[in-house]
């Protein structure tokens, strides 16, 4: 899992973390350059990488797709719902940020499972209510593993693996997506120092 491609996101996403006070958050992943004539002037634009189309179903039942977070900011992550290990962790510090935002309709969270086999629509929204979820600020998101796993590692640049403890092994990491759907941060899940950063960062980008 802590291979050297991860190493290096790790390390600059943590990057971004660093510092509080900056007022306009670094946009991350891959961008190039084009070159286009505004009045009879070449000016060169960048073009940032985004998170792709996608269709998932959240623990309502009801299809989540990307246009639904048009115009709204919001953090992914992985889990799934039998993990031993990492994931009460993550799921515990994502409710600060549910309950920072829960009543912020500008805001949402997405946490896709990687084990769609077990966490069908009715153990997600088990899992959702003992964890005292509720409303539409943050979805449970089931799909197909390829397609989940797919997003995860060439979109959102997390590892996920189905060979781990407890069948699965997945980062922590904690995605910040823009507007755009540009990737702004990513913050360790298991680190409570790491969230409140996420939580200041998400409102500075509310500002942009």
């Amino acid at each position: 899992m802590k291979n050297a491609l991860y190493a290096i996101f790790a390390i600059v996403f943590l990057a971004s973390c660093s510092h509080p006070d900056k007022k306009i958050l670094p946009i991350y992943g891959e961008r190039q350059t084009v070159s286009k004539t505004v009045d009879g002037k070449t000016e060169v634009d960048t073009i940032y990488k985004t998170i792709p189309p996608f269709t998932f179903v959240n623990q309502y039942g009801k299809t989540i797709t990307e246009k639904d977070l048009d115009g709204k900011i919001y953090v992914a992550d992985f889990f799934f719902t039998s993990c031993p290990n990492i994931c009460p962790i993550m799921q515990r510090n994502m409710l600060a940020v549910y309950n920072e935002f829960k009543a912020d309709s500008g805001v949402k969270i997405l946490s896709h499972t990687i084990d769609p086999r077990h966490d069908t629509i009715p153990v997600l929204k088990e899992y959702a209510d003992k964890l005292g979820i509720s409303g539409n600020s943050w979805w449970l998101l089931l799909g197909p593993k390829e397609a989940t796993y797919t997003l995860a590692e060439k979109h959102y640049l997390v590892a996920v693996n189905d060979k781990g403890e407890g069948g699965y092994v997945h980062q922590g990491w904690f995605v910040l997506i823009d507007k755009q759907k540009r990737i702004r941060g990513a913050y360790d899940g298991t680190d409570v120092n790491a969230v409140k950063q996420l939580i200041a960062d998400m409102h500075t980008l509310e500002q942009e």
